[in-house]
């Protein structure tokens, strides 16, 4: 069983893909921390972000980097979402994607086009959203913690601006694909959302096993 899961940024994708992933014991993958790990990379090699033939060296990255501390920073995520406008940047990740898929038993993965690209042939599809400023809202409380200058304003602007870049890009778009159920969580506390999720996956289970 293949579940994919897109959504933009802090809409709660990941947070019920993890759970999902529990609850049928599948594998998981959070396929923007592949993007992360090329932004990492492109730091690290001091290469230029706005040239594709740099940000598309910085994709031959170890997968240890996967687990790297650093992919969690607001600088980091602002970054991967300026480079995966890049074609050759997104073609080049396809692969390691696709081949997490397959494997055997099935997998979870959350990201921009899983549904309509990376897997469109998943046997549940969800789209997971939630209004701009309530998606700002839980990233300022995320983290604010850990730094205490941030502003809401700029979380909240930050949030458009990839809406906008993810929703725009020629070189697949974040959609809801035709046969994805949507999730809006912006009301929804935690649990809630998952037991949404939950219930809308055992939907598309019982329409695909007819």
């Amino acid at each position: 069983m293949i579940i994919a899961i897109d959504g933009p940024a802090a809409s709660g994708k990941g947070t019920v893909a993890r759970a999902l992933a529990r609850h049928y014991a599948l594998p998981y993958l959070d396929t923007g921390l592949l993007y992360r790990a090329v932004a990492v990379s492109l730091l690290d090699n001091q290469g230029d972000s706005s040239r594709e033939s740099d940000a598309l060296s910085a994709c031959d990255f170890a997968d240890s980097l996967l687990s790297d501390s650093r992919l969690r920073s607001e600088q980091t995520g602002k970054l991967a979402s300026e480079i995966s406008v890049f074609p050759k940047v997104r073609q080049a990740l396809i692969k390691r994607q696709r081949d997490f898929a397959a494997q055997t038993g099935g997998a979870v993965l959350d990201g921009r086009d899983i549904g309509t690209v990376i897997v469109p042939d998943a046997d549940v599809k969800l789209f997971i959203t939630a209004s701009p400023e309530i998606r700002a809202k839980r990233r300022y409380d995320e983290l604010v913690k850990n730094n205490p200058n941030l502003t809401y304003d700029s979380i909240l602007e930050d949030i458009k601006s990839r809406d906008l870049r993810d929703s725009s890009r020629k070189e697949a778009p974040l959609k809801q694909a035709e046969d994805a159920d949507l999730l809006d969580s912006s009301l929804l506390g935690i649990d809630m959302a998952i037991e949404r999720a939950v219930a809308l996956v055992e939907k598309q289970l019982k329409t695909v096993q007819g």
